[in-house]
């Protein structure tokens, strides 16, 4: 069930407001506010990967964007203190025939995670790594 929920924002504010929405490539503010509230409070909550507390437990994506000059994986292996649940690996994106990109869905210790972030930054032809964490949640779902 809905429920509306209003504020009041002065006119400069209001046009910076819907021009965010836009260009974030939403079409309805009430989900662009609870996103953008869901991750504000998750950052402030729980910080991010780089300022998590280091035996904080982490889960999440790493996405890998990357350049290749012949068919190549980026292997992240799973350690005593990270789990790999998932890898994906995806090539020839876009408009280059060099673009690669891997998801890596994993658990583990913030600071063994946010190693393994910075090591991928720091591998060769690598161009952007992400990790997006996964929503919290109050009680386990299974």
């Amino acid at each position: 069930m809905s429920q509306i929920i209003s504020f009041s924002a002065d006119k400069d504010f209001a046009a910076i407001f819907d021009e965010l929405i836009q260009q974030s490539g939403y079409k309805n503010r009430s989900r662009f506010l609870r996103d953008a509230a869901i991750y504000f409070a998750e950052i402030q909550q729980k910080g991010d990967l780089m300022t998590i507390d280091d035996g904080e437990v982490v889960e999440g994506h790493l996405v890998v964007h990357y350049q290749t000059e012949k068919e190549q994986k980026l292997m992240v292996t799973r350690t005593e203190s990270v789990e790999v649940a998932a890898y994906h690996h995806s090539s020839r994106l876009g408009h280059s025939c060099h673009s690669c990109v891997d998801v890596v869905h994993l658990k583990g210790i913030a600071s063994d995670v946010r190693e393994i972030f910075e090591q991928l930054n720091n591998t060769r032809n690598v161009d952007k790594v992400v990790f997006v964490s996964a929503p919290m949640r109050q009680d386990d779902c299974c």
